[in-house]
């Protein structure tokens, strides 16, 4: 829309087509994980939570519909987001804390670690779970409950080989082919 067009209500937020303050979009930025082009989603999910929150009365982007909005950017900002959440994946994006822990039972948490985390260094370089590199662009809810640590290395270039691999992307009810 050009910036005098007369829009809906609930055209709040926009980036380009895209309309965050209108929270069924909200899975929209993960969707280049399915493609195989996760530095897609870790630059728009970075530049959504750069350009429409701030810590002011009017810092969110639409209405806050049951806490919707503000768990968007908790779930974007430790560097995962369940696009389906009865699939029990979370889609990695690009975290922008350095260290999270989430206390997952009484005697577990699971660890978030970002090195070489900035506002320049908004892409995932290697990711690691446990100790193990994590080749995949999404996490299963056990692993998290299970605790343990995930390990993001950032950077300020994309890297275009981390879970492109068709194994390697989340699963959706139909199957795509890219490259």
């Amino acid at each position: 829309p050009k910036d005098k067009d007369k829009l809906p209500i609930f055209s709040t937020g926009m980036i380009g087509q895209y309309v965050h303050g209108n929270e069924p979009s909200h899975h929209v930025a993960y969707l280049y994980n399915y493609a195989g082009k996760p530095w897609k989603t870790q630059e728009k999910v970075r530049k959504i939570m750069k350009t429409k929150y701030k810590n002011s009365p009017d810092g969110l982007a639409g209405n806050e519909d049951c806490g919707q909005i503000a768990s968007w950017y908790v779930f974007s900002a430790l560097g995962f987001y369940p696009v389906n959440p009865a699939s029990g994946k979370y889609v990695i994006g690009s975290p922008v804390v350095n260290q999270a822990t989430i206390k997952v039972s009484e005697n577990k948490t699971f660890r978030i670690i970002a090195k070489n985390n900035s506002p320049e260094n908004i892409y995932i370089q290697k990711v690691s779970l446990n100790g193990k590199p994590l080749q995949r662009s999404y996490l299963e809810h056990k692993e998290i409950m299970d605790g343990g640590t995930l390990k993001f290395q950032m950077g300020p270039k994309p890297n275009k080989n981390w879970a492109t691999e068709v194994e390697n992307l989340p699963k959706s009810k139909t199957s795509i082919t890219h490259k």
